[in-house]
Order: C-alpha cells, then sequence, then structure tokens
C-alpha cells in the first residue's frame, strides 16, 4: 500500500488534487482511496487531504498517519506545519516552489523535488496572481518522481473531472511533470525531524 498526504491552503485545489490522482490510479488498475481533513473551512485555511493506493482491496479507514510520501502545494506552510510528521524514510517530498526549500538540509533520509507550480498555473490561466490553482501542476510534478501513474491517465481524470479549463490543467500538469527538478539526496537517513 502506498499512502500519500497532501498539504495545502484552502482554495489551492488540494482536496480535488487527491480526487483527480485516486482517479487517475484508478484508470491505471489501483485500488483507491481518497479524503480530506478539514481545520477552519475558510479560502486559506491549512487543509490537509490524503490518498491511499494498493494493488488488491483496501479495508483500512483511518487517517493517514505514516505516509509514504508527502505533496506540499504551499510553501509557507513549511514555516508552520512539520509536512515530515510520520513520513516514512526514504519517502518522497515535493514542495511547489522555485527554489529549494530552506529546510532541505534537515529533512535527511528523504527525497526531495521541488517544481514551481505557481508559475506554471498563471502562465496557463488558471486561478489569479493572488490565488493560483496548482493543484495540476503538482499533480504531473507528482507523476514524474513516484514514476506513476500515467500522464494520460491523468489527463483523463482531469477531463472528466475538471469542468474549467481543462485543456489548460492537462498542459500545466504536462508542463510540471517535464520541469520537476529533483534535488541532492540527503545522506543521513535517521533523522525524521523537519527542522534542526
Amino acid at each position: 500500500m502506498v499512502e500519500i498526504r497532501f498539504h495545502g491552503r484552502g482554495g489551492q485545489g488540494t482536496v480535488v488534487a487527491t480526487i483527480l490522482l485516486a482517479k487517475a490510479f484508478f484508470r491505471d488498475g489501483y485500488y483507491v482511496q481518497s479524503f480530506p481533513l478539514f481545520g477552519v473551512e475558510r479560502r486559506g485555511a491549512p487543509v490537509e487531504a490524503y490518498l491511499r493506493l494498493d494493488s488488491k482491496e483496501i479495508l483500512i479507514r483511518s487517517n493517514v498517519y505514516t505516509p509514504d510520501h508527502v505533496v506540499v502545494l504551499d510553501r509557507t506552510l513549511l514555516e508552520s506545519i512539520d509536512v515530515t510528521l510520520g513520513l516514512k524514510t526514504g519517502g518522497w517530498i515535493l514542495v511547489n516552489g522555485p527554489e529549494p526549500p530552506a529546510y532541505l538540509k534537515s529533512w535527511s533520509g528523504y527525497k526531495v523535488a521541488i517544481v514551481d507550480a505557481t508559475h506554471i498555473a498563471l502562465n496557463n490561466g488558471l486561478g489569479t496572481r493572488t490565488h493560483p490553482i496548482v493543484n495540476t501542476p503538482m499533480l504531473g510534478g507528482l507523476a514524474r518522481v513516484l514514476g506513476m501513474p500515467s500522464m494520460e491517465a491523468i489527463a483523463k481524470a482531469i477531463q472528466r473531472e475538471v469542468p474549467s479549463k481543462p485543456k489548460a490543467n492537462i498542459k500545466a500538469a504536462e508542463m510540471a511533470y517535464e520541469e520537476v527538478r529533483v534535488l541532492e539526496a540527503v545522506k543521513d537517513s535517521t533523522s525524521s525531524s523537519a527542522r534542526a
């Protein structure tokens, strides 16, 4: 079983990202679960959403406490949330941003990648300058670092589930797939804290 935790803010499409990803993985032959965890339900408030996938039926019905991978749609959350909490050693941390996060050196034992999903979203007319919708670019970046699901499955999920600007969303996912940057791995694999 693979479990993925998404960190974002209300209005960025965090929950929709897990739904689209679940549909894409289902199309590629996996069993899936997708569900959110809300705190304060308002635009800009921190949001968590989860995805589980497996080649066999998933019987567990709890939150994701020890994810295999983490996706961060808003890098400002790194200032207030320990995104590595429970993250399994060797897991991916995919962060939306143009530059490596300041906490990179303290994320020992994890694989880290960045993609400038905000820039890609704005270039494709997704959202506004103050509220870009970065979920579909983040899906493309995640597909690249994980090697799954297929971009064809992501495109089909976007076509079926995103009524507004499906072509622009597909293009944004494809651009992020190509532009994601894997950062140099940190050697020490014993640490599990996000910050020193």
